[in-house]
Formats: structure tokens, C-alpha cells, sequence
């Protein structure tokens, strides 16, 4: 009797102590839809207002950069860019926002075959070209207007980079390879990721002078990927798991937190994150499709958590309760 009352105890003080070193969070996650003839919408950014960057496929296939402000819809196209085939064919797109609504993207050239990058605002382009470069790829912006993304110089080597004003910065993982920088806040923190030399991702936060690493505690030899970083601090992204899944991540107040949308196969990657912890990004269904979505986050004392017992660190690693609530 006596050892059973002390193990209870025990457990009652684990608990408390997990909860306290780690904030309860629930996540609530809806689909998003471009409008109803989209057949594919990604989701890649968020500011702090909710508007959404990113891009949808329409009814005859054609794909156009998105700017989505609740349910009021602006398509964007440009005449030089490709607009079928998807990220791998260098279709237009979105991957930043700004609170002013300056969104930063890049496209393929379908006369030059060149990755382009640019800057929409006020319904103008403005190009984004790292000096001496073959390709620039813009992702992120903050609301100072800096840009990050990535530029391939002229002997095929991939680096990142960040613009501030007219002053182009290049970006190098030290050991690692096809560095790439992916979300600025307005602090001017970085996310970065490259590629290892073991051969996984691995990934950082850099404020211009050093790097602090991110990485998931319960990642497999694939790594980690940091997407994007708040004016808070807070990081989303992916890790792979052992069996290659790539699980969706918050890392909130120095704990790593799953953020998982309840109709995903196997993989979630959450790619943009506001200061109110509004998280957007796509999972895959079990048919194959990807479906954008927008996550919000809660601190509530009385969420449910589940811990992770296959990580040894069970005091620093939740699973949110997951709420999901879809939307047409």
C-alpha cells in the first residue's frame, strides 16, 4: 500500500513538473481552400493579420501566387512565369508575407528557364537578383522588406542569402552543403537549413553573425528543416522521423512541440508561423493529394497532453491535443 501511494506520488510530481517546464498548447487546424473550383491550394506563409501567401492550382489546371485575406481571394500571374507543373516545373508562387502585404516568391522563366525571384506589392513586381548569380529564389519577408531565400552562383553552387535594402549578403552553412535561408523575422533572425555532411538536414537560426542549431529531439539521420521563425522566436518546420515520415513541428519557449494535422497520412509541414502562433502549411492524404491548411494555438492549463515515451526527453517533447475543424 505504502509503495503504491509513493509511485502515484511520483507520478503526480512528474507531471507537475512537466507541465510546468512545458506549456500545455492545443492546436486547431482547418483546410484551406483557395476558393471552391481550387483543385490544389499550398499554404506557406502567414502575418500577423491572417492573410495567407502562397498559391492554388485552378479548375483548368493552371496555377496562380495567391494572397488569401479571409475568404477574399487575390490571384496573382505573371506573363514570363510558368504556370503548370507545380514547385518542381518552377510554377509562380508566393512563399512570404509581410503586415504591409508584401509577398516574396520566385518563378521560372519560361523564356530564360531561369528561377526568378521578386517582390508583389501594390499590385507591382519588383526583382530580387543576387548579384552575379545563374537563379535567385525568394521566400522570406519581414516587415522591414529584408528577403531571404536562396542563389546559385555561376559555377552551380547553391548558397543562401538575405537582401537588406540594396545590400545582397551571401549565406553559408559551415560543412554543409545547398544552404538555403527560408524565413526572416523582424529582428533579422534567420532560419537556415543545409544539407550535412552525413548526408541529413540540419538546421539553425542566425541573427547574421552566428548559428544556433535547431533540432528536433526525436529526428531519424534525415534531420531537421527550420521554415520560419516569429518576432517571438518561435520556429516551425519538419523533422523526419526513423521511418522517414516528415512530422510538422513548433518549437514554442524552448520546447518542441508535434503539430500534426489529425487528416494526414503520415506527413504535416508546416511552413509559415505569425507572432500569434498561427501556423500554416500542407499534409499529404492518404490518396496522395496535398492540402493547405492554418493551425492556431492555444495555451490552455487544462489541454491534454500525451508524452512521447520513445524520446528521452519526455519533459521537453509533447503532442498537442488535436481539435480539428475543416472548413469547405
Amino acid at each position: 500500500m505504502t509503495k503504491s501511494i509513493l509511485g502515484a506520488l511520483a507520478v503526480l510530481m512528474f507531471v507537475a513538473v512537466g507541465i510546468a517546464a512545458a506549456p500545455p498548447l492545443t492546436f486547431t487546424f482547418s483546410d484551406v481552400h483557395a476558393n471552391k473550383t481550387a483543385t490544389e491550394t499550398d499554404t506557406f506563409a502567414v502575418n500577423n493579420a491572417g492573410v495567407i501567401a502562397g498559391d492554388f492550382v485552378d479548375a483548368k489546371g493552371i496555377q496562380h501566387a495567391m494572397i488569401l485575406a479571409g475568404k477574399k481571394l487575390t490571384s496573382v500571374n505573371h506573363d514570363d512565369c510558368a504556370n503548370t507543373g507545380g514547385f518542381s516545373s518552377g510554377a509562380i508562387a508566393f512563399y512570404g508575407i509581410n503586415s504591409a502585404g508584401a509577398a516574396s516568391g520566385w518563378c521560372t522563366n519560361t523564356k530564360t528557364g531561369v528561377n526568378e525571384a521578386f517582390v508583389y506589392a501594390k499590385g507591382k513586381f519588383t526583382t530580387v537578383l543576387f548579384p552575379g548569380s545563374s537563379s535567385t529564389n525568394a521566400i522570406g519577408i519581414n516587415d522591414k522588406g529584408d528577403v531571404v531565400g536562396l542563389y546559385v552562383d555561376s559555377s552551380g553552387v547553391q548558397h543562401g542569402f538575405v537582401k537588406k535594402g540594396s545590400k545582397y549578403t551571401s549565406i553559408d552553412v559551415t560543412g554543409g552543403t545547398d544552404t538555403e535561408a527560408w524565413g526572416i523575422n523582424n529582428s533579422g533572425q534567420m532560419t537556415v537549413f543545409a544539407i550535412s555532411s552525413a548526408g541529413g538536414y540540419e538546421s539553425f537560426i542566425y541573427n547574421g553573425k552566428t548559428f544556433k542549431k535547431v533540432s528536433d529531439p526525436n529526428a531519424g539521420t534525415s534531420g531537421t528543416i527550420a521554415r520560419d521563425v516569429n518576432s517571438k522566436g518561435d520556429v516551425d518546420g519538419v523533422y523526419f522521423n526513423s521511418s522517414g515520415d516528415e512530422i510538422g513541428f513548433l518549437l514554442h519557449a524552448g520546447t518542441y512541440y508535434d503539430v500534426m494535422d489529425p487528416k494526414a497520412d503520415n506527413d504535416t509541414r508546416p511552413d509559415g508561423v505569425n507572432d500569434k502562433l498561427e501556423i500554416v502549411g500542407r499534409y499529404a492524404t492518404s490518396a496522395g493529394t496535398t492540402v493547405g491548411f492554418k493551425a492556431t494555438t492555444k495555451t490552455s492549463a487544462g489541454a491534454i497532453f500525451t508524452v512521447d515515451t520513445s524520446d528521452q526527453h519526455t519533459v521537453d517533447r509533447r503532442r498537442g491535443r488535436l481539435q480539428p475543424l475543416n472548413t469547405p
